[in-house]
């Protein structure tokens, strides 16, 4: 019993310097995919923020929502279209993709109340927070947005009330342009940390992390710098979906955010053991 109480007491002593560091700092998560729809792990994620949060951190949560966007597509009887694993969309489209996301949105904000913080829900399209015009690709995308401009002051001022601030990825056209556009969240969140000039953007994932070989566990990265990391996506190592992702990390460290770290949320507490301890636990990504 002892042992254990004292096992604790060191596991704390080495988060210190850490608490100490980055006192008043701010971290991005982004948090989206099927782990968003597991309650128990997002339960474990929001638990993590919480405690960021009460340590000094400023969290900022930027979300997803794409199988529950899928599901809602596919009850209402319209097909779920990808190009390049960008969701074609319409206007009928959006709207879904807006409402489901903003039901989302309002659940983590709820949560993280109950957890006894203060979590505030904003929308990347209001207050030109996300500004927006149509990505370009070889066939039309609709709604799809590629980012040209983040103003991050209202989000700023609700850090400032040491608020939990939890943000959907829509943005709004740019000048006269009117239209709403669905943006990419790995996208937006690197582009909100690099804004904010945020100590740390983390994505959260399903995987481990960055794998030499995908088949061996023994050739996972613990940390990689972004010469290395624009090599494997060439020689066709880092594949498909972790591709957006590291590109996210690679943008962000080129505009100033210090670190940058892929994660595996499924393991429980997996945000506190990367940001608190020596070893850390996912794949760090930093600018070299």
């Amino acid at each position: 019993m002892v042992q254990e109480a004292i096992r604790k007491a060191d596991v704390l002593i080495e988060a210190l310097p850490y608490i100490k560091e980055f006192h008043k700092k701010t971290v991005v998560i982004k948090y989206g995919g099927s782990i968003l729809s597991d309650e128990k792990i997002r339960k474990g994620i929001l638990e993590d923020i919480v405690f960021l949060s009460f340590m000094g951190l400023r969290p900022v949560l930027v979300h997803g929502g794409g199988p529950n966007i899928n599901e809602r597509v596919r009850n209402s009887g319209k097909k779920a279209e990808f190009v390049d694993g960008m969701r074609v969309t319409d206007k009928e489209t959006l709207q879904l993709v807006e409402e489901e996301l903003f039901k989302i949105n309002q659940t983590i904000v709820e949560e993280i109340n109950e957890l006894g913080a203060k979590g505030i829900g904003l929308n990347g399209k209001d207050k030109g927070i996300i500004l927006a015009e149509k990505k370009k690709a070889k066939v039309n995308l609709g709604f799809v947005g590629h980012i040209v401009g983040i103003n991050s002051e209202p989000i700023r001022s609700q850090l400032r009330e040491d608020s939990i601030v939890v943000l959907l990825p829509m943005a709004s056209g740019k000048g006269s342009d009117k239209k709403v556009y669905n943006v990419n969240a790995d996208e937006a969140a690197s582009g909100i940390s690099a804004d904010l000039k945020a100590e740390k953007l983390v994505l959260l994932t399903n995987v481990k992390g960055i794998m030499r070989n995908p088949e061996d566990p023994h050739s996972f990265l613990s940390t990689l710098n972004t010469g290395d990391a624009e090599e494997l996506i060439e020689d066709n190592i880092i594949q498909q979906g972790m591709i957006p992702k590291v590109r996210a990390c690679i943008e962000a460290l080129g505009k100033g955010v210090r670190k940058t770290h892929i994660i595996d949320a499924r393991i429980p507490h997996s945000l506190l053991l990367e940001i608190f301890t020596d070893q850390g636990i996912g794949t760090e990504i930093i600018q070299g």
